[in-house]
């Protein structure tokens, strides 16, 4: 039976989440940025883990979806922060983290956090460190300096008619959290799926993340004709073959 949760933070901030019981490894699904847990992916995984016994939790970071807070305080480390959170209150034995595009990141920053906690890894777009490099480097000098002054620039999206902001304190904090500049000291099995038509998190960035991965088991599936989100019935066929295959 289905349970939903709430985390409160240190600071106050209510972080909700889902949790369906079911057998070890269990799968905790990490949501992209301006995502919540009610996405194709997070459900259509929740129905599978049900369908297979598996336990399952799905979460919504501060600013996010039904839990509480500004997104525009958010942050990585906050939001890894909240994840790791529900990891630690709401699961028990080892798991399979599940990060969807930002949560890719939030993802590798959990298992390193947690790394004895950790039963492997599959990310799906996954998009570490791109508040540097996929927004902070391509942004002209006059939006950096909007940024600078006013403390928030608003980046028009295809995802969102209102556009996402995006913080002066969202870029500093980002800085302190990446990790594609070193290796990643996590020796569990990995895996990657990435399409090729990813408008928003170059195909290459799969390969960066395997590059730097200290464990030996990592595959990449590259989708030649998949987009960023990888939500078609034939995509989430691949993630639940990632996650029967790594359980």
């Amino acid at each position: 039976m289905k349970s939903a949760g709430n985390l409160t933070r240190e600071d106050g901030v209510t972080i909700a989440y889902r949790r369906t019981p079911g057998r070890a490894p269990g799968v905790v699904f990490l949501g992209g940025f301006r995502s919540d847990m009610n996405g194709t992916k997070a459900l259509a995984l929740e129905a599978h883990c049900r369908q297979v016994g598996r336990a399952y939790v799905r979460l919504d970071y501060r600013g996010h979806g039904e839990s509480t807070g500004r997104f525009e305080d958010g942050t990585i480390g906050l939001w890894a922060g909240d994840a790791i959170g529900v990891l630690d209150a709401a699961t028990e034995g080892p798991q399979i983290l599940v990060g969807s595009s930002m949560g890719g990141w939030i993802m590798l920053l959990a298992a390193l956090a947690r790394p004895d906690r950790v039963a492997g890894l599959i990310g799906i777009a996954a998009a570490p460190d791109f508040t540097e490099d996929l927004i902070w480097a391509r942004y002209p000098q006059a939006q950096r300096e909007t940024i600078m002054r006013e403390g928030v620039f608003l980046q028009p999206s295809e995802y969102d008619p209102n556009g996402y902001p995006i913080t002066r304190g969202l870029i500093e904090d980002g800085r302190k959290h990446l990790v594609l500049r070193a290796p990643i000291d996590l020796g569990c099995p990995v895996r990657l799926l990435h399409g090729m038509h990813d408008p928003d998190v170059p195909w290459p960035t799969a390969l960066r993340i395997a590059e730097g991965l200290k464990s030996d088991d990592v595959t990449v599936t590259l989708v030649k004709d998949g987009d960023h989100r990888l939500s078609r019935d034939q995509d989430i066929t691949r993630i639940c073959a990632a996650v029967d295959e790594l359980g």
